[in-house]
């Protein structure tokens, strides 16, 4: 994996992370951030794999298909 790709996975985490801290206690609409992430060109699989690396490490919660910050 290149630099630029690294750089370019920090840059979504952080951006869904950041997301789910702005929509406060309802969370970021799942669906919403990933037709958001897909017009440039992250597919289904590629979004559920942020979304559990997210997860394991703690950053995020998922709640009926809502993302959290923790």
């Amino acid at each position: 994996m290149t630099q630029q790709q690294l750089e370019a996975i920090r840059r979504i985490a952080g951006a869904i992370v950041e997301t789910a801290r702005e929509a406060g206690p309802l969370g970021a609409p799942s669906g919403v951030v990933y037709a958001a992430l897909m017009t440039h060109g992250c597919t289904l699989d590629q979004y559920n794999q942020f979304i559990a690396g997210l997860e394991k490490a703690g950053l995020i919660e998922v709640r009926h298909n809502c993302i959290h910050a923790t």
